[in-house]
């Protein structure tokens, strides 16, 4: 089986961040991962994501003045990241949906999946799980899940 490490957080997020009983421990869901087919390293890469994950989930929301903040993409950041992507993410943080530390923090985890393709569908993933995980965050994570659940979006650039 060649699953990656997206494939790995899409079975944690689907099986147990949408569900409002006890966590297992992170010994029981690698047992879990390991009997569901998963490779070891594909298992540690996503709970080491997760982990980078949780490390910005108390984040300060920041001084920046927002209305007038510009984000210049690093080079690394610009291969990995196409137009589509960069841009459905200025359209959330124009629209609302984002802050500037919560698109931070989703380049951040995007950059982070090393061996990963990133397209659009990554990109709107990525930011229901940041946005899941982010204090506050409720009515924006509710509004990208209808988005990518309920009525999808073709943005026009």
């Amino acid at each position: 089986m060649k699953e990656n490490v997206f494939d790995v957080l899409m079975y944690l997020f689907e099986n147990y961040l949408y569900d409002d009983e006890p966590q297992p421990d992170r010994e029981s869901l690698e047992s879990e991962l390991f009997e569901a087919g998963f490779q070891q390293m594909e298992v540690r890469k996503a709970f080491d994501w997760l982990d980078g994950l949780a490390a910005c989930r108390d984040l300060p929301a920041g001084t920046v003045d927002e209305c007038r903040a510009i984000r210049l993409y690093t080079d690394a950041e610009t291969a990995r990241l196409d137009t589509e992507s960069r841009g459905f993410l200025m359209f959330l943080e124009q629209i609302g949906v984002l802050t500037v530390t919560s698109r931070e923090v989703i380049i951040d985890r995007l950059m982070a999946l090393e061996d990963e393709e990133t397209d659009i569908d990554l990109v709107k993933w990525v930011t229901l799980m940041v946005l899941y995980n982010q204090p506050g965050q409720e009515e924006a994570f509710a509004w990208m899940e209808s988005l990518l659940f309920e009525n999808p979006v073709h943005l026009v650039h």
